[in-house]
């Protein structure tokens, strides 16, 4: 079984001109030191105005292609947007659906059915595009870069392929009629860390100001603002990095949530998880709306999710929420079987000081053996694939990667010194897919392993936790902790957390494997949780923790989320 050591606890570094010059600049002093830790340097980089968002015409072929969508509506060209099956695509789905028909495109979409079609832009997807609806034209949203035979088929089939998306590209792009991607060669767009929905929602702007300019609109115009909920539900379920531009498409859509102003199904599924949207946060999207949107793409179909997000029927949106509410306890439920035969694999098998982590069984299930690879990951600090069977005699693997391997150059590696092992692949740093024959697994292990040998250093290997020092127990109060929670926080913008001592006061289960626990500091009690941890905390601790508020009985006080803790 692979090592299981306690992590390092370290600071975040701030440099104290740049806490000074926040400070000048209108930031609490607590909240300056933070944010300067994470590169902010001037509290513009905190604001949320749209009017900072990166200049659309700074990505390649974004007007070329509103010029083609333009031309294609003035002629009633048949549309049809192929959609993933994640949020993301689901997400960039709904935005395309809703906004080119507000434009008065002849519109509509197909997901693929992970099961049976697989990823992206597959020949068997456009072979059914062109036999139910023989579109003319086939909008890719969260892929298609690696869909060389796909467009190809299209090509063949008499339909145009435009191709949105955000994923890594390889060194030869597909020949379709129009590409935008921020990450292609050439597009000097600048934030390369756009989700699929972005990439979207840029080319809506891009196409509504083409028609603007042609006068198709008149006296009104659609509003693409009312698309930010989507496209911040998008950007969070993706896990992308919130650089400043992301963070404002985030911000703005949860302005519009909190406002009472988000699509249906958002709502709905708010309001079945008992999450209020006038309070919704980064944090409610990842872990709250996202599962459930997930779920239909993982178990069943993600034509459901965008269903639920096209409708502006509030009775029909909560019908499909409460069946998403379902598929994702069902979802919960084989995960939570899924991670036990895993960890029953790792102790079963001498891993000994392995870079890498690859699991397959057959009786997983190939919707969730993302979710499983990312638990594994998160425990024992290791690139991590997870199998499951796909097509006859095929395997499909799904991975999550630790900051020092790039997860799909890597795979791009093995690929090239075992040509045919990886039948294909695609994906980004932290988290990648591939299919296998079932056979090659062992030989693809080794590969993968030795690769990652020769990509990752010990230092690499060693899971350490930043924090963001002490908190002085002054500092634990509704006040601060609301002024902490103003900032979007995500992926590469971490929300604060802090590591300090502790006497355990009271400690019991709830919820049969959360840990409730009182705490000491300074003379004051506080209340803290840990999640999924059954087991007896240490009398004495020294904890990294988050804080935030909790609403029990009208009466608002600050919890402690304890992330991980040292007996001291």
């Amino acid at each position: 079984m692979p090592p299981d050591t306690a992590p390092a606890i370290t600071t975040r570094a701030a440099r104290p001109e740049i806490v000074e010059q926040l400070v000048r600049e209108g930031l609490a002093p607590l909240l300056a030191r933070i944010c300067a830790s994470r590169g902010v340097t001037s509290a513009r980089d905190l604001s949320s105005d749209l009017e900072r968002l990166a200049v659309p015409d700074s990505m390649l072929n974004l007007r070329t292609m509103a010029v083609l969508l333009a031309d294609a509506i003035s002629s009633r060209r048949r549309l049809l947007i192929v959609a993933d099956y994640d949020a993301d695509g689901a997400t960039a789905c709904a935005v395309g659906l809703r906004a080119l028909r507000a434009f008065g495109a002849a519109v509509d979409y197909l997901v693929p059915n992970r099961f049976e079609y697989g990823y992206g832009l597959s020949p068997e997807i456009v072979r059914l595009a062109h036999a139910q609806s023989r579109p003319d034209i086939l909008i890719t949203v969260d892929n298609g870069i690696a869909s060389f035979e796909g467009v190809t088929e299209a090509s063949r089939l008499g339909m145009e392929v435009l191709i949105t998306d955000h994923h890594l590209p390889a060194e030869r792009l597909p020949e379709a009629t129009c590409i935008i991607n921020p990450n292609q060669p050439g597009c000097g767009f600048p934030s390369k860390h756009l989700a699929g929905v972005g990439v979207m929602f840029y080319l809506m702007l891009a196409l509504r100001a083409e028609l603007r300019k042609r006068g198709s609109f008149g006296s009104s115009e659609p509003n693409l603002a009312e698309l930010l909920p989507l496209v911040a539900l998008g950007t969070v379920a993706d896990v992308v990095t919130l650089d400043y531009n992301n963070r404002i498409l985030v911000q703005q859509g949860l302005n519009r949530i909190r406002a009472g102003r988000a699509q249906s199904g958002i709502v709905a599924m708010f309001q079945l998880a008992g999450r209020d949207p006038a309070r919704a946060s980064a944090r409610d999207l990842g872990f709250i709306v996202a599962p459930r949107l997930n779920a239909a793409g993982r178990l069943t179909d993600m034509a459901l999710g965008i269903e639920c997000l096209v409708t502006d029927d509030a009775e029909r949106a909560r019908s499909i929420a409460v069946e998403l509410d379902r598929l994702n306890r069902e979802r919960r439920a084989i995960e939570s079987s899924m991670n036990e035969d895993a960890t029953a694999a790792l102790e079963a098998q001498q891993f000994g000081e392995t870079c890498t982590l690859s699991l397959f069984d057959p009786a997983w299930h190939q919707g969730v053996v993302g979710i499983v690879a990312g638990r594994i990951k998160e425990r024992f600090h290791r690139p991590t694939i997870a199998f499951a069977r796909g097509s006859p005699g095929e395997i499909r693997g799904s991975g999550r990667s630790i900051p020092g391997l790039h997860l799909r150059d890597a795979l791009d590696r093995v690929a090239v010194r075992n040509p045919g092992l990886i039948l294909k692949f695609g994906g980004h740093a932290a988290a990648a897919g591939l299919t296998l024959r079932e056979p090659d697994f062992g030989r693809f292990r080794q590969a993968f392993e030795e690769t990652a040998q020769s990509l990752l250093t010990p230092a690499d290997l060693e899971r350490v936790i930043e924090t963001d020092g002490t908190l002085e127990s002054g500092d634990l109060t509704p006040e601060t902790i609301t002024l902490l929670s103003a900032p979007v926080w995500g992926q590469g913008f971490p929300a604060p957390r802090f590591c300090d001592e502790f006497e355990v006061m009271a400690q019991r289960v709830v919820g049969e494997r959360h840990l409730k626990l009182t705490l000491e500091r300074a003379g004051k009690a506080i209340d803290a949780i840990r999640f999924n941890c059954a087991g007896e905390a240490p009398r004495r601790i020294r904890a990294v923790y988050q804080p935030a508020l909790n609403e029990y009985n009208g009466r608002v006080s600050v919890q402690l989320t304890i992330e991980h803790w040292d007996e001291i």
